[in-house]
């Protein structure tokens, strides 16, 4: 060595430097073993046969960055669509976009609008903010397939921000008490709801004394950019399940039962008919959503057919009413028709004549749901429900109202939030005379952590806010009762992800809203897609055979002697 030039002496180095490190890395032993597997199987296309050997030895994929950026949503509206990046082959990809719904809940239909829209706009720029930020950072260099991680590090970033949002709250809450409320001279102030009953009541002259409802339970908190948690944690989601090449709903089957199941279903498809509420036309508000069931078995494209085909004689009559211009009807942004009513009844024997004419059993082959939307409803200075304009009813009345209802039109099953959460007599009341036909059903998206009500069977499900796919499992996983998929009012902007989510959730039904508009047709067309897939595979399973859950046992016996 001491004889060798300098510059043969750096060669030597490089070398025993190269050697050793293709050592470290077998990379002789890989590329001997590749060589003769190549010459055994003999392929076609050589290279090709040699990338997909070692694309199986490349190091897992990394997080690279996030990027978040607002979006418009189907109702043109902002949200925030999360996007990753991650190192693959050495080289930085865009995996996958994902955006979930926004997490503006039931008041969304305010009179203030622009005070609304502000609102959501701060939300969406917070959302973004903490993507583009802080998450960035925190999730970089992850593996994409750790869902449970990266939605550990989620939940507490998230849990982090709502801490010190309350300590914020509750601070400014202190300093703006007043010294005689801080000495314990005032009481608590009624809500005002309260307030305004109670000012009426004082002018008025009766000798028989109502019953005050009760106050409203104050709305859960939503933490400005929790939007980003839920996006961030699907959209990774979606990368994982592309690095392993396999759809997303194995994916996250195989999250939830630690391994690929060998046998799926498709959840039954709820698809709205008829649209009303106090946003729409007419004065009737009580039925915000009348709800088609199909029959357990049947095939996501016969039930769109099916309904189209019902849609279609629905119209058919409208339009050869006998007065012109008597009923009016329009296409409403959620997908279905919104008609000009002012009776409950009205749309249902709207339904049960289409029905008739296309041959159909309501009743037997198809039944019906009913979203009634009540909390919305309510008009705290007068402690009553406005059902129609003008038209004003109890909570006690109502249990009534809906009595009559179900006993006239047997084929309605199902009640989606006829009060609100606070009127527990009334739940009460209105399973002990409704209870052996028709089911309750309860929207527990807003009040994740509300004790159950009396009489629910069954529970809706969404995926908003900072709700993570973790989290859609252990709540599937844990649920007590039939847990149901729907859609939030504000849809993202074509994202079929939710179709994967109710067929790895292993749900029983999904609702998507109405047939009209590209993002709930998209999903519709996702369901079919999965469907056609497990068949081809033979893994797709009927519950045809099965109880039907959402159906009380009476209406089960009568389903199985039909």
């Amino acid at each position: 060595m001491s004889r060798l030039s300098k510059e043969e002496q750096d060669n030597y180095d490089i070398k025993n430097a190269a050697a050793e490190f293709y050592r470290v890395n077998r990379v002789p032993q890989e590329i001997e073993t590749a060589l003769n597997e190549l010459f055994f199987h003999k392929p076609e296309d050589v290279y090709g046969y040699l990338v997909n050997y070692f694309t199986n030895l490349y190091a897992p994929p990394r997080i690279s960055r996030l990027t978040g950026r607002e979006v418009y949503d189907a109702r043109g509206q902002l949200s925030i669509k999360a996007e990753v990046f991650c190192i693959v082959c050495n080289k930085e990809k865009s995996m996958f976009s994902a955006a979930i719904s926004s997490h503006f809940g039931p008041n969304e239909t305010s009179l203030d609008w622009r005070a609304k829209s502000q609102e959501r706009a701060d939300h969406v720029m917070t959302a973004a903010q903490w993507i583009n930020e802080h998450l960035n950072n925190m999730l970089k260099g992850q593996n994409p397939c750790d869902q449970s991680d990266v939605d550990h590090i989620l939940s507490n970033f998230f849990m982090a921000r709502y801490l010190e949002e309350k300590d914020v709250r509750n601070k400014e809450k202190e300093e703006s008490r007043s010294p005689s409320e801080h000495e314990g001279v005032l009481s608590s102030p009624l809500p005002p709801q309260m307030k305004a009953k109670k000012s009426i009541d004082k002018g008025r002259k009766s000798n028989t004394a109502e019953k005050p409802i009760p106050s409203a339970e104050p709305p859960e908190p939503v933490l400005p950019g929790s939007l980003a948690i839920g996006s961030v944690s699907l959209v990774v989601a979606k990368s994982g399940a592309k690095i392993q090449d396999i759809p997303l709903y194995k994916y996250i089957a195989a999250l939830k039962n630690r391994k690929v199941p060998t046998q799926f279903h498709i959840p039954v498809s709820l698809v709205t008919l008829l649209n009303y509420g106090k946003t729409s036309p007419g004065k009737l508000n009580l039925l915000e959503e009348v709800i088609l069931i199909p029959k357990v078995g049947q095939r996501v494209k016969q039930i769109i057919t099916m309904t189209l085909e019902i849609q279609k004689e629905m119209m058919r009559i409208m339009n050869t009413a006998t007065k012109a211009g008597a009923i009016q009807a329009m296409l409403c942004d959620r997908g279905m028709m919104a008609v000009t009513y002012e009776r409950p009844e009205q749309p249902l024997d709207l339904i049960t004549e289409a029905c008739t004419n296309v041959g159909l059993a309501l009743g037997t082959e198809i039944h019906l749901a009913v979203n009634c939307a009540a909390p919305e409803l309510l008009d705290y200075s007068k402690g009553k429900y406005e059902v129609v304009t003008g038209v004003l009813k109890s909570p006690d009345e109502l249990v009534d109202l809906y009595q009559n209802l179900i006993s006239k039109y047997p084929a309605v099953v199902a009640l989606i939030d006829p009060f609100r959460r606070e009127d527990i007599d009334q739940w009460e009341k209105l399973c002990n005379v409704i209870g052996g036909s028709c089911s309750l059903l309860s929207d527990m998206t807003y009040k994740l952590k509300a004790p159950p009500l009396p009489g629910v069977r069954c529970h809706i499900l969404k995926h908003i806010n900072e709700t993570t796919v973790s989290d859609l499992i252990t709540k599937a996983s844990d649920s007590q009762g039939v847990l149901l998929m729907g859609t939030a009012r504000s849809e993202p902007c074509s994202d079929d992800s939710l179709s994967d989510i109710a067929v790895d959730l292993d749900l029983d039904y999904i609702k998507l809203g109405g047939l009209s508009g590209a993002e709930r047709v998209t999903k519709y067309n996702r369901l079919i897609s999965i469907e056609e897939e497990l068949a081809q595979q033979g893994i797709l399973v009927s519950k045809e055979q099965h109880p039907l859950p959402l159906f009380t046992e009476k209406l089960q016996e009568q389903s199985a002697t039909a």
